[in-house]
């Protein structure tokens, strides 16, 4: 199993969720988040006087797949969240020792 961290822009996330949807995954994690990359903010005018903003607003989508799906998952969330502009982000993945659902006690894939 592996979490799939990916940082994205958030008029993006509709097209990643159903990307993702139609891959099979069932459930995601999304976190309003904020952060910058290499274009280090940008400036913005608001009536009239401008202003630096060092830190933009993403979106963080986690999803937890099998190994079997991990590799056409990032390829999915990297088509769904491109823009061709910078920023649009970039998708970590992490190997998953564990997991458990809660309400039924499974373990491993069967609780994703």
């Amino acid at each position: 199993m592996h979490l799939i961290t990916a940082i994205i822009q958030p008029h993006r996330l509709d097209a990643v969720r159903e990307a993702l949807g139609e891959l099979g995954v069932e459930g995601m994690t999304v976190t309003e988040v904020k952060g910058f990359g290499r274009q280090r903010g940008h400036t913005e005018i608001y009536r009239g006087a401008e202003y630096q903003t060092t830190y933009l607003s993403k979106l963080k989508v986690e999803i937890a797949v099998e190994t079997a799906l991990k590799d056409k998952a990032v390829d999915v969330i990297t088509e769904a969240a491109k823009t061709g502009r910078i920023g649009d982000g970039k998708v970590f993945v992490t190997p998953l020792n564990a997991a458990a659902r809660i309400r039924t006690g499974e373990t491993g894939p069967d609780a994703l």
